[in-house]
């Protein structure tokens, strides 16, 4: 009998180490990006272990990442209606919907948001420290008109909310709710309280974004050299090296940075080596330097010949005059 017994809770064991090593490799994948595999592996562990909670909001956030909302919105109510003491079900039964109402017409959409804010709203009062459903609460308020619910004070009053969890998040939030209202100077306040108290890059980002979209060339380029200071990315040497370009400003900077970024380029750095090709192109035709300007378009074009915006500033720098 004993025999017996060890033979099971071997096979027992045996089978719990399979299990868990299916969702290791599904968490895996999901982590480098492969979603479909994922999602075929949990929906094969799920035929053997339905009643898995951690297997099924591994398969929900699979089928969310592919935007299978229908099939995720699914997944995800399941879950909540199992475990609805649960903050982040509901939070991600609520995102699910809300980007699936993004995806259909304005009507169905509408009949939509009663559940989208209820699963929200249960989200955060579950968890009075869910930072993710508070920004998805401010996002919601701000994004919707008056008429169907909307509300600029309760996005404040969650925004507020984020500022006590976590100061950083707090004024990214109320930079947002500045810039949704097109206050730009409450919303280069709230940035740069974020950079203040934060620091990270995204912090950055923000502001420099903000700066472009205003036209704040200038400002954008002094922010970029202060995040390149911070953070030593070399993707900020192409950044500083856009800004330059666009703006026609300092382009003895900008060319630095754009051959520094070329030096030390690794495809981590997102931005292909082509558009830093582009870029000094153009700072080359805004200082009147045709022959530079046509050898860094012709070395952008050989990279990509389908590259659009290099074919059009080709086409700008052969009607330059001659030097």
């Amino acid at each position: 009998m004993r025999k017996i017994a060890l033979l099971i809770y071997f096979l027992l064991a045996s089978g719990l180490c399979f299990g868990q090593a299916a969702l290791q490799r599904a968490q895996k994948l999901i982590e480098q990006k492969n979603y479909a595999q994922s999602e075929i592996i949990l929906a094969e562990y799920l035929k053997t272990d339905p009643n898995n909670l951690e297997a099924q909001e591994l398969y929900g956030d699979a089928l969310g990442y592919q935007e299978k909302w229908d099939e995720s919105i699914v997944v995800y109510e399941k879950l909540a209606l199992k475990r609805p003491q649960n903050a982040e079900y509901h939070y991600k039964y609520g995102g699910a919907m809300g980007m699936k109402a993004l995806s259909v017409n304005k009507f169905k959409a509408l009949g939509m948001l009663s559940d989208i804010k209820t699963a929200f709203i249960t989200a955060a009062e579950l968890d009075p420290k869910h930072i993710d459903v508070r920004w998805a609460l401010v996002e919601f308020y701000m994004q919707l008109p008056g008429i169907v619910g909307g509300s600029e004070r309760k996005a404040q009053q969650y925004a507020n909310e984020l500022l006590a969890l976590s100061p950083v998040d707090g004024w990214l939030s109320k930079g947002y709710i500045a810039e949704y209202k097109k206050d730009f100077q409450e919303a280069e306040k709230a940035y740069k309280k974020a950079i203040e108290v934060g620091g990270s890059e995204l912090t950055y980002n923000k502001l420099i974004d903000l700066y472009e979209a205003h036209g704040e060339g200038k400002k954008a380029l002094e922010t970029s050299q202060a995040c390149l200071l911070a953070h030593n990315n070399n993707r900020l040497h192409y950044q500083i090296g856009k800004i330059a370009a666009t703006y026609n400003i300092n382009p003895e900077l900008g060319i630095n940075c754009l051959v520094k970024y070329i030096e030390n380029y690794t495809v981590k750095d997102g931005v292909p080596k082509d558009w830093a090709y582009y870029r000094l192109a153009q700072i080359y035709r805004n200082l009147g330097d045709k022959d530079q300007a046509k050898q860094w378009i012709d070395k952008a074009l050989a990279s990509r010949a389908d590259f659009k915006e290099a074919r059009k500033e080709a086409l700008v720098i052969d009607q330059m005059a001659c030097c």
